[in-house]
C-alpha cells in the first residue's frame, strides 16, 4: 500500500475504554435487543481505524469491538459476537 495512502490506519492499536454509565450511542446494527455495531461521538482526535472501544460496566465487558469507520466526528464499531450492550436508545 502507498504510504499516503489511507493514512487514518494505524499500525499500532489502542484502545478506547468508556464506563457504560458514560457511552452515548446510536445502534446501527442489533440482534436480540443486543447492539452488535454502534455509532458513537468520537471526542478524541487520535483514535483511528482499527483501535478497539472496549465499553466496561464495573469490571463486565460490555462491548469489545474495531473502530471500522470514521465520519464527520463519529466512529462506527462492531462486536457481533460478545456484546452485552442493549440496543435501546441512549
Amino acid at each position: 500500500m502507498p504510504q499516503n495512502q489511507n493514512q487514518n490506519l494505524n499500525a499500532n492499536s489502542q484502545t478506547l475504554v468508556i464506563d457504560t454509565e458514560e457511552f452515548a450511542f446510536e445502534t446501527v446494527e442489533q440482534h436480540n435487543g443486543i447492539a452488535t455495531v454502534v455509532k458513537f461521538k468520537l471526542d478524541n482526535p487520535d483514535v483511528r481505524l482499527g483501535d478497539v472501544l472496549l465499553i466496561l460496566s464495573g469490571a463486565d465487558i460490555q462491548f469489545h469491538g474495531f473502530i471500522g469507520g470514521i465520519e464527520d466526528g463519529y466512529a462506527i464499531a462492531a462486536d457481533r459476537n460478545g456484546s452485552t450492550l442493549s440496543a435501546v436508545v441512549h
